[in-house]
């Protein structure tokens, strides 16, 4: 089924300002659905969970949805769903109590695609432990990663292989299942960032060969929080610090404090309102996966239209997103203009496509670029033809 992009569009109020949102891979907008069920839920009755009074029943009903709708999203089981404010605080939190495990002379790797989240947590706990760290490093003409040297820097001292499962710069799609496949033969665990991928396909966390992974629900059209996924079996093998009366029961021991009910009901409400996107009958899971398919096929064509409008400029360009296997996220600098002029000529057609680094700093090292060089161009679900258009007529004007 064709993707419906006007209807979907009639979700999110905050598209009536007028701006072509090209911004989705730092955030997405909001749906009205979203927004109701935060209200909803925050104006209760609403109490600490429990099971006494309808008030409490509610707070448990919220955080059993949340878990079950990222579950659906991810692939992943409900009972390893963790709540976190951020991607970021999940994979610190995690890398401290992963941490306590590693010996000086044991070796965690990172990779020279990542956001910065997915690597200083990494750096810092190895450090901490005594732990060496090696690099999955960036082909810059490829875009992509050298796996051709996979199975050198993954070695029997490998403990831990953090990885992203798509580039919040370049758009790349790594290999994961490669990667992890090779970790898992030395006995490492694999944690894979997914906060940009979960916007733009269909995840199953176990075919990735993921041990824990992360997302941030605000990346398509939910609040701003974040989950991780993890084999609860894992889960009960670590010891996160936590206060002394606090549960230790899995997932909940990874959560510190009362937990947002409200933020949780509205992640369900955004997972939901994807699962509708196909109009199939099935489970949610099905129904998540036929949506996500429609979504990828029209987001390819506004990628694909971006790209030969992009082409089109020449010399003026160059686009560092060429990767074979990509979300549609484009990153290109300019010779001869500032970026962040390029940015503020756009936003004053009501065009929003920032410049900058996006917390993405080894990747801008690996590709040999300067703070702030370049351009960023995300598309979402929500992106139609007229948006394309005003992209491109926004360009054109500011390269000339």
């Amino acid at each position: 089924m064709a993707f419906d992009v006007a209807a979907f569009r009639a979700h999110f109020p905050s598209l009536a300002s007028g701006i072509a949102h090209f911004d989705g891979p730092g955030g997405t907008q909001t749906p009205a659905v979203v927004g109701e069920a935060i209200a909803r839920t925050l104006t209760g009755p609403l109490s600490n969970r429990g099971g006494l009074v309808e008030s409490e029943r509610n707070a448990d009903r919220a955080v059993a949805a949340f878990r079950a709708a990222m579950a659906d999203l991810l692939g992943a089981d409900a009972r390893g769903i963790v709540y976190g404010r951020s991607a970021t605080q999940l994979t610190y939190d995690l890398s401290r109590a992963l941490a306590k495990t590693w010996r000086p002379g044991d070796e965690v790797v990172v990779s020279q695609l990542d956001h910065d989240a997915n690597v200083r947590p990494w750096l810092q706990a190895a450090e901490a432990a005594g732990a060496a760290v090696r690099w999955l490093r960036l082909d810059p003409g490829s875009a992509d990663l050298r796996l051709d040297e996979l199975d050198a820097v993954i070695t029997d001292r490998t403990r831990l292989v953090a990885v992203t499962g798509a580039s919040n710069l370049l758009g790349t799609k790594p290999d994961v299942a490669r990667i992890a496949r090779r970790a898992h033969e030395v006995g490492a665990l694999v944690h894979v960032d997914a906060v940009h991928l979960a916007a733009h396909a269909a995840i199953d966390t176990a075919a990735l060969g993921a041990d824990t992974l992360v997302c941030s629900p605000y990346k398509l059209f939910g609040p701003h929080c974040a989950a991780l996924a993890a084999d609860p079996a894992l889960l009960e093998s670590l010891t996160p610090d936590k206060l002394l009366p606090s549960t230790d029961a899995v997932p909940e021991r990874f959560e510190l404090g009362t937990l947002p009910y409200e933020l949780m009901a509205g992640v369900t409400a955004a997972i939901d309102l994807l699962a509708d996107v196909a109009e199939v009958p099935g489970s949610r899971r099905e129904r998540l996966l036929a949506g996500h398919a429609s979504i990828e096929a029209h987001e390819l064509r506004m990628r694909e239209r971006i790209e030969r409008g992009l082409a089109g400029l020449g010399d003026r360009v160059v686009m560092h997103s060429v990767a074979a296997e990509r979300t549609p996220t484009l990153f290109v600098t300019f010779p001869r203009n500032d970026a962040r002029a390029v940015s503020r000529a756009l936003a004053d057609r009501d065009v929003l496509a920032p410049a900058g680094t996006f917390y993405a700093l080894e990747p801008f090292r690996a590709l040999g670029l300067d703070v702030d060089e370049g351009l960023r161009m995300g598309v979402a679900p929500y992106t139609d033809d007229g948006d394309v258009d005003r992209l491109l007529e926004g360009l054109e004007a500011a390269l000339r």
